[in-house]
């Protein structure tokens, strides 16, 4: 099997359509490929997908084209980059509203680092994570996610590969008094 994630254009879709957008997606491309997940951003509505090796990836974006236009698919594979290569795509990705690809690019940074610098990557991811469930209208257990991740990088502080971490802590403390979930970028 290989996976995609799969991101179409999102236009006026809230998380809280996540799950009848799932349905129909599901009803347009199953029983052959199996999509996993479904997430809605200001930007995207992305599908986590799985299809058999012998299938092409074109094929299924036209049929998710009955939903909205396609934006973008990506094949996931494990990639091997540097850090600093995995930190930046991870903060392009964040930036972009693709929360889930910025934790999985920066998960090996996170696996071969230590110390404070591991506090930090952690927080990140756990933000990203955070941010994945809020996608799927899951507001609690976001919240939950962010309360993780501030502990992380609480004394932490300065600037990390020109991510300002006291500023990130900042934000989700303002998230997690108000209880209102509102995106960043980083």
């Amino acid at each position: 099997m290989q996976r995609y994630m799969v991101q179409l254009q999102n236009k006026s879709l809230t998380p809280k359509d996540v799950r009848a957008l799932l349905r129909r997606a599901r009803e347009l491309v199953e029983p052959i490929v199996t999509i996993r997940d479904a997430r809605i951003s200001t930007r995207y509505i992305e599908f986590d997908i799985s299809l058999p090796d012998s299938m092409d990836i074109s094929g299924l974006a036209n049929k998710l084209k009955a939903i909205a236009p396609l934006v973008s698919y990506e094949h996931i594979v494990e990639r091997h980059m540097s850090k600093d290569e995995a930190i930046e795509r991870a903060v392009k990705l964040f930036n972009d509203e693709k929360y889930w690809e910025a934790h999985e690019a920066l998960e090996s940074v996170w696996k071969n680092s230590s110390g404070a610098e591991k506090s930090i990557l952690n927080g990140i991811i756990l933000v990203s994570a955070a941010f994945v469930h809020d996608e799927k209208d899951e507001q609690e257990i976001c919240l939950s996610i962010l309360q993780r991740a501030r502990k992380k990088l609480d004394g932490s502080g300065g600037i990390y590969h020109g991510i300002d971490v006291d500023r990130l802590a900042d934000l989700i403390a303002r998230i997690i008094n108000s209880g209102s979930i509102e995106r960043f970028t980083i």
